[in-house]
């Protein structure tokens, strides 16, 4: 589906009209001084934007949270510890809500760190909530600087590894990164390289004006055009904008910024008693006292760590006795692998995301009543794998079963099931599965892609493929010591033929 956001005037071309979806697969940067309006133009593409894309800004001074009141936007306090901001920045992606993370009155290496949190947060949802995000950051330099400043390299090494994510890899992951600077030269270059949409706005430094006619393709004396720009005028470049060099005027928005650029305002007239007002001393002053914030605690030495840490230890008190009866953990394993069980006789589990069968399985334990917080979306994947093997109990005892598992560790979650499933009829002398079975454990209809992950497997040394004369596959494990039975590799799906036994 193709958008086209209104970004405003173009000189000569009518409107100004932006593609949000090659924006979403092809990043933005944009750069111009103080005072030429970045913020008004990113205002104006997040209020276009909003009704057809999640969004999320990173927000150093507090300016966007006005889009709470138009647009629904949620205002993300950053005055939290980094893991809150990474479970949160997780349940943003999972529920599709745009967020402002509000970095508002915290000094630059703490906005630093809270950005870097929520940015990883973000960028480490579970592959389920991949879902399109436009990013957008201004003040980038302040995120990913091209030198180290005052802060910690720490610090500065956590948000620049964020940013970088964001404007590398984020594409695949849904993550559209929008990064507005002031200055050119003070953003990583790694990080600026990345966009492939520019707006540039009035810029008035050498070095600056230097490095945007080199992302636009300008000689120098085009480049001084820069200059003369207006506020709220920017040369637009970019698959998603032009094809050529194109001025364009932002148009307006709808909602404010809470801060304001200053005006000229008249001085009162000089008070004839100006000393006496300025040196005495009011007498409401002394029933309120000043206020002043006190400067950050310095951080702790490493032997001051060491010490709260072992401190901590010694003094950790014991957990009282509960007053009512626990459950054991046995029985609560058992518990679980019952709603498994009960999960995995559905017939048609095998058609369903393993998104749709983690509510399916979270309302079951609910109904059930297993006590404790039920298992995370990663260990569901691990025991769904295994459910989906179902050996029986002399198999599921023995040593090469056991080694089976250990091996399936090292295996990304949405493979473990077919590993699994071969190195079961290995260990019980079955046929290998045919391409239709294997296709269906690993969620799609297509042979092909089973046989290249069965090359995978192959590739990593974890199965030796053969076949015999009459053209049926064998499967040998050579750290199992065991070999699956002669399999016809274009049989039917076993999984479909068990499914009248199944209901």
């Amino acid at each position: 589906m193709q958008v086209a956001i209104d970004m405003g005037e173009s000189r000569g071309a009518g409107a100004a009209r932006m593609d949000l979806e090659e924006l979403l697969a092809t990043r933005l940067l944009v750069q111009g001084n103080s005072g030429s309006g970045k913020s008004h133009l990113l205002r104006r593409l997040l209020e276009q934007s909003a009704p057809w894309v999640q969004q999320c800004v990173i927000d150093p001074e507090g300016d966007f949270v006005t889009l709470s009141d138009r647009f629904g936007h949620l205002v993300v306090d950053a005055t939290r510890t980094e893991n809150e901001l990474t479970r949160i920045a997780a349940r943003v992606r999972q529920h599709r809500v745009s967020v402002v993370l509000n970095l508002e009155g915290l000094d630059a290496e703490q906005q630093m760190r809270a950005a870097a949190a929520f940015l990883g947060g973000m960028f480490d949802a579970d592959r389920d909530f991949w879902y399109p995000v436009l990013v957008v950051v201004d003040e980038a330099q302040l995120f990913a600087p091209a030198a180290a400043g005052e802060v910690s390299d720490e610090a500065r090494k956590l948000s620049l590894g964020a940013m970088t994510n964001l404007m590398c890899r984020g594409r695949k992951r849904g993550l559209a990164g929008v990064i507005a600077t002031q200055r050119l030269a003070k953003l990583a270059k790694n990080v600026a390289a990345e966009a492939s949409n520019f707006l540039m706005g009035r810029t008035f430094l050498d070095i600056d004006m230097a490095r945007a006619a080199d992302l636009l393709g300008m000689d120098r004396r085009q480049a001084e055009q820069f200059r003369d720009l207006e506020r709220g005028h920017f040369v637009a470049l970019g698959p998603a904008l032009s094809r050529r060099p194109l001025p364009i005027v932002i148009g307006a928005v709808e909602t404010s910024a809470r801060s304001t650029s200053p005006k000229l305002t008249p001085l009162p007239e000089a008070p004839a008693d100006a000393a006496d007002l300025i040196f005495t001393q009011d007498p409401e002053e002394l029933s309120r006292p000043a206020v002043r914030r006190p400067p950050p605690p310095p951080p702790p030495s490493t032997n001051d760590l060491l010490a709260q840490v072992a401190r901590a230890r010694a003094e950790a008190p014991s957990e009282p006795a509960s007053l009512f009866p626990e459950i054991d953990a046995a029985e609560r394993e058992a518990m679980i692998k019952a709603v498994m069980v009960e999960l995995m006789s559905d017939p048609d589990a095998g058609f369903r995301t393993t998104a749709v069968l983690y509510q399916d399985f979270l309302v079951r334990c609910r109904i059930r009543r297993v006590p404790g917080e039920p298992p995370a979306l990663p260990a569901f994947k691990r025991l769904l794998a295994i459910a989906r093997v179902a050996p029986d109990e002399e198999t599921a005892s023995s040593d090469g079963w056991q080694q089976a598992l250990t091996l399936s560790e090292t295996l990304t979650d949405d493979v473990q099931g077919v590993f699994l499933v071969i190195a079961q009829a290995a260990l019980t002398g079955a046929p290998c599965p045919s391409d239709a079975t294997l296709a269906r454990l690993y969620g799609t209809h297509s042979a092909s892609r089973a046989r290249r992950l069965l090359t995978w497997f192959e590739e990593r040394g974890l199965i030796v493929l053969r076949t015999d004369f009459r053209g049926q596959r064998i499967a040998a494990f050579p750290d199992l010591g065991a070999e699956t039975a002669p399999g016809d590799p274009n049989g039917p799906d076993a999984l479909v033929e068990d499914r009248p036994a199944a209901e």
